[in-house]
């Protein structure tokens, strides 16, 4: 029993906090007056270590419809932005993004952890009155289906690579092709310099094609928010030319010139 409780709190202190969404409130109803307004997202740290502080950033997703990427809808989606200190935030949403759908609406809170992956947490329904939008018909079954219920928590930083084994991390460093790499965040080579010459030689890529698939339906929302590469280290000095300039043009060019005086 007790060597069970030591394993089981080893991987509690190694789980990531959860930002835990604590308003909107639960079948809350938040109006939207005019063309836009806003809505204040309010989270805490869930008590688990490591706290918000070691989550560098976040992003805000509305979401309207059931708990699923085939029945329900982003509509909108905030910017990327660091935690800091903050606990709250404003969340714009314009009034025609959708229509009034009874405790359709949920956030969607994607925070980057700084030792790579994320974790995805979700806030409770509620509803926004003063919307003027339209909402397809499978979106609202799926949210009269879903009642008050929304989707689990994931805890995704398990996509990169141990912190304790850099040599296989997703960094600017590590050799992984970018279609190879898993995460928030991918990080692309170093931007080539180019040549001090051109020619009519033809050149090979430098790095080979990306298999792509024809979408048959619809995709499901993008997860990689943000894409680093790696610093340029090339650099050129330069200095002043001190050469004193010619006062007019001189040679061909005078005679040519003169050739055009009135």
């Amino acid at each position: 029993m007790v060597r069970s409780t030591l394993i089981a709190a080893a991987f509690a202190a190694g789980a990531f906090a959860m930002p835990q969404i604590t308003s909107p409130a639960a079948g809350s109803s938040n109006p939207i007056s005019g063309t836009s307004g806003s809505v204040t997202v309010e989270w805490k740290d869930d008590g688990e270590a490591p706290k918000i502080s070691e989550l560098k950033s976040f992003t805000l997703q509305l979401i309207v419809g059931g708990n699923t990427d085939t029945d329900s809808l982003p509509i909108t989606a905030g910017e990327s932005t660091a935690f800091g200190s903050a606990t709250s935030t404003k969340f714009t949403i314009s009034s025609t993004m959708a229509d009034e759908v009874q405790n359709g609406f949920y956030f969607k809170m994607m925070s980057v952890a700084t030792e790579g992956g994320q974790v995805i947490t979700y806030s409770k329904r509620f509803s926004l009155s003063g919307m003027t939008g339209t909402t397809a018909p499978q979106y609202v079954t799926a949210a009269k289906n879903a009642g008050t219920a929304v989707p689990e928590n994931q805890d995704q930083t398990a996509n990169n690579a141990d912190a304790g084994s850099p040599a296989n991390a997703a960094n600017p460093n590590s050799g992984i092709p970018l279609a190879s790499q898993t995460g928030l965040m991918r990080y692309a080579p170093m931007q080539s310099v180019p040549p001090t010459k051109i020619t009519k030689k033809e050149t090979k890529p430098l790095y080979p094609t990306s298999a792509y698939k024809v979408a048959t339906t619809f995709l499901p929302t993008p997860s990689v928010t943000k894409t680093e590469t790696a610093s340029q280290t090339f650099s050129a000095d330069s200095m002043e030319n001190t050469a004193s300039p010619l006062p007019g043009p001189d040679g061909d060019m005078r005679r040519f010139m003169n050739r055009w005086k009135d």
